[in-house]
Formats: C-alpha cells, sequence, structure tokens
C-alpha cells in the first residue's frame, strides 16, 4: 500500500506535514500514500506536499477505512485501562513510523472515575518543542481515546519538561528508526 498512487475522488480537509496547518485537497489531486499508520495516511502530493489524510476519508483516497481508524463497541462495561494504551499506540506522528507510545511521547496517562463513566488525562511531548504538529496529535488522541467504551472526559496536557530524547524510545523503536 506503501508508495501507491492515488488521485482524490473529492475535496478532503487534510493537515500539513511538518507544520500541522489544514489544507482542503481538491478532487482531482494526485499523490502517493507513502504510509499508513494509526488509521491515518501519509500522502505525497504532486506539489511535493506531505499530507495527512484521516482514516475516515479514506475512500476519497481510493482505499478503505483503517480498522484503527472504526469506533469499537459503545459498550462502557467494557472498559478496560489496556484499551487506553491500545489506542495510544494508535497514535503517530506521520513524520515518524513509531507510535507515540514506543516512541516515548507519553509521560503519563491516569484514569479516574466520574460519575457516569472514566476520565483520561494524559501527559506527553514532542520529540521538538516547535513541532507543528503537537495539535494535531493532541486532537487524534483525544479523538481515539474517546472512542473507548465509558470514556466520558479526555485531557491531553503537552509539556516539554523533561525535554524528549531519543533515548526515551524503546529499544524496539529504536531500532525501527536505526537510531542504534
Amino acid at each position: 500500500m506503501q508508495n501507491d498512487g492515488i488521485a482524490f475522488s473529492s475535496d478532503v480537509e487534510t493537515i500539513q506535514i511538518p507544520d500541522g496547518t489544514p489544507l482542503l485537497v481538491p478532487e482531482g489531486t494526485e499523490g502517493w500514500v507513502i504510509q499508513v499508520l494509526g488509521g491515518n495516511f501519509t500522502v505525497r502530493l504532486d506539489t511535493g506536499h506531505l499530507v495527512r489524510v484521516n482514516g475516515l476519508d479514506a475512500e476519497a483516497i481510493g482505499r478503505e477505512i483503517p480498522e484503527e481508524a472504526r469506533r469499537p463497541s459503545n459498550d462502557p462495561s467494557a472498559f478496560d485501562e489496556e484499551l487506553v494504551w491500545n489506542q495510544l499506540r494508535t497514535c503517530y506522528d506521520p513524520e515518524i513510523p513509531v507510535n507515540i507510545v514506543d516512541l516515548g511521547l507519553i509521560y503519563g496517562c491516569e484514569v479516574s472515575d466520574l460519575p457516569t463513566g472514566k476520565r483520561v488525562m494524559v501527559e506527553m511531548t514532542l520529540t521538538a518543542p516547535g513541532c507543528g504538529m503537537g495539535q494535531v496529535l493532541k486532537d487524534d488522541i483525544e479523538f481515539k481515546l474517546r472512542t473507548i467504551p465509558g470514556v466520558e472526559e479526555v485531557e491531553v496536557e503537552l509539556v516539554f519538561d523533561p525535554p524528549w530524547t531519543p533515548e526515551r524510545m524503546t529499544e524496539a523503536a529504536q531500532l525501527e528508526i536505526g537510531y542504534y
């Protein structure tokens, strides 16, 4: 599926990489799918721009909606804290083929009870303080965590202390991106 040529069959609101600004890609624009991770597509447009296409817009680029982009069951009794970590592992920086948990961007995750469900608080950082994808990643995390049955509230806080370093990555992530 990577490096497959595509043409947009409809106008699609995308996110530019790396600055995180919205970009409406018009119908007929051509490009290449270069990465499919976490239910989203990274597409290099024929203009050279990189954009992230939400998995729910997959049909506009001739693809099926990835499983990670679909909502799980709405049964609140099915809540399990491991679901939180599993959902976090479906979130990717569009420029790095490693999920944000293994990348070491998650500094903390707390689940607390509300009268009608759960509240999930995530503390995370970015690989660089000036990364334009910070809000995009926050939005992605909030959306995905809200799909978990029983989750009522989600708060994601960006922190920069301590600063992220490559040593925060799991060994598997370091191997994946050739850090060693």
